[in-house]
């Protein structure tokens, strides 16, 4: 059976923090999540467990995530003398959607329109929040929280590269709010 491994993370320092969206490697991880299809299971990672999720990702047959060629693999590459992105086979979907449009959609725009209202349940700038109050006070269900949050977008993620898998489209909302069927290929 085809291992298909998706996966999603949350940073420590935001981009201001670091000089710019191009110091990724700066900003260091605070949790990692996937999912197997092989294990059927969820896979929690912290920064000090950075070299398992790395070994993970290079020995699936196929990753899947959004944005993360781009900005999760960025913020790994600190972590590991090889480039990740050339060492795992890759569906990014942000990227595959964003060279279809010509511009980029948030995973939201996708989820809530193609899952039937499902939408994220935070965004990075909580996780970046619960992080830092993590570090003052250490109190661990900061990082659930963490976790939970980044664990619920490897789900959505995973939802609609099914749907599109199955069906051979997704949807996404418009600026204008509307919804907008986009085919895909993601056999």
């Amino acid at each position: 059976m085809k291992n298909i491994v998706y996966f999603d993370l949350e940073t420590r320092r935001s981009a201001a923090q670091v000089g710019g969206w191009g110091f990724a490697e700066k900003m260091g991880m605070s949790v990692g999540v996937t999912y197997s299809t092989r294990d059927q299971a969820y896979h929690i990672y912290t920064e000090d467990q950075v070299e398992a999720l790395i070994e993970e990702l290079r020995t699936a047959d196929f990753v899947v995530g959004y944005n993360h060629i781009g900005f999760d693999y960025e913020v790994l590459q600190a972590f590991t003398f090889w480039s990740i992105k050339d060492v795992t086979h890759n569906l990014d979907i942000c990227t595959y959607m964003s060279e279809r449009l010509g511009h980029r959609l948030k995973l939201d725009s996708i989820a809530k329109v193609t899952l039937g209202g499902c939408s994220k349940t935070a965004d990075g700038t909580d996780a970046l929040k619960w992080w830092a109050e993590y570090e003052k006070t250490g109190n661990p269900q900061l990082m659930m929280d963490i976790a939970r949050y980044c664990c619920f977008d490897v789900k959505v993620t995973m939802e609609v590269h099914k749907f599109g898998v199955e069906n051979g489209y997704v949807l996404y909302e418009n600026k204008q709010g509307e919804a907008v069927k986009i085919e895909v290929d993601w056999q």
